[in-house]
């Protein structure tokens, strides 16, 4: 499968929006309850920092002779490890690369196309582009459908963040890092 890549501007939010409903509702079907991933979507989304940074990938796929976007996600130069805009308790303060970590963020794969290498080829830009900025570790929050690509692409666990969403139900953060 050949995969081309680039980075987001703002005319690609609503697609961007899209991708990452049609993902949530889809992908974390087979690991979260309903109410489960209604709790997820309040730490999820387009966070506008990493399309104003210019570390948001877009990944495109050729379909029926049209491009298609098939996934998305990015790394942060920022302190906030996971979430949307919305999201409660960011720091979008710059991070030191020098004695902190960037993050792999928001990655989203279009259900057609998952196990086909997207959330690999991410994770490779990702890291790419955070060693080139000077960073030497890499930090993500994962949910438990993204925990097994992080373990696989050399990610350790750090700690369980165990959110309760507004409708009472669990909303599990895997922090976890890995150096560069």
């Amino acid at each position: 499968m050949e995969f081309t890549y680039r980075i987001a501007s703002n005319a690609d939010v609503p697609d961007i929006i899209g991708l990452m409903q049609l993902s949530i509702e889809e992908n974390m079907k087979v690991f979260l309850s309903r109410q489960e991933i209604e709790a997820a979507k309040e730490t999820m989304g387009v966070d506008q920092t990493l399309i104003d940074d210019g570390t948001y990938f877009l990944i495109e796929a050729e379909e029926g002779g049209e491009k298609v976007l098939v996934g998305c996600g990015g790394w942060g130069k920022r302190r906030t490890l996971y979430g949307g805009n919305h999201t409660k308790g960011r720091d979008d303060s710059f991070s030191d690369p020098a004695t902190e970590a960037a993050r792999i963020r928001a990655m989203y794969t279009h259900p057609k196309w998952t196990r086909k290498g997207i959330g690999s080829l991410l994770i490779r830009l990702g890291e790419d582009a955070a060693r080139a900025a000077g960073f030497s570790r890499m930090e993500l929050g994962s949910t438990v459908a993204g925990e097994a690509l992080y373990l696989a692409k050399g990610y350790k666990e750090v700690s369980r963040e165990n959110h309760i969403g507004a409708n009472g139900s669990d909303n599990l953060v895997i922090k976890m890092e890995k150096a560069l």
